[in-house]
């Protein structure tokens, strides 16, 4: 129920205030993604807490560039479990997991 709230705020955010910022955040994914992917794939407090550090890094002292968001393991879902529909890919890094965004596959599939 509070997760829901949360992503409908983030929804909010990315389709109303975001349209003026477009293109200014320093990392990819963008920090409003990259909280996206945290509170649907973590708990609450993890997510919390990520998003507030990479809020904390999207200034100029900090370098920027590609942070993928860590979790601890993932969460399979079985409507995400269809033939040819993957939303991420969970890269294992030592005892968590990157998660990557997958981008829509315009060829065939054969």
């Amino acid at each position: 129920m509070i997760r829901k709230f949360f992503l409908k705020l983030l929804w909010l955010y990315r389709h109303s205030f975001s349209l003026v910022t477009r293109g200014s955040c320093r990392h990819y994914p963008s920090c409003s993604e990259y909280a996206l992917w945290q509170f649907e794939n973590n708990s609450l407090p993890t997510a919390f807490g990520a998003t507030f550090l990479r809020i904390c890094k999207c200034n100029q002292l900090f370098p920027g560039g590609i942070d993928y968001p860590l979790i601890n393991k993932p969460i399979l879902k079985p409507s995400n479990l269809t033939l040819f529909t993957v939303k991420y890919w969970f890269i294992p890094s030592k005892q968590k997991y990157f998660l990557i965004k997958n981008f829509k596959y315009k060829g065939s599939m054969c």
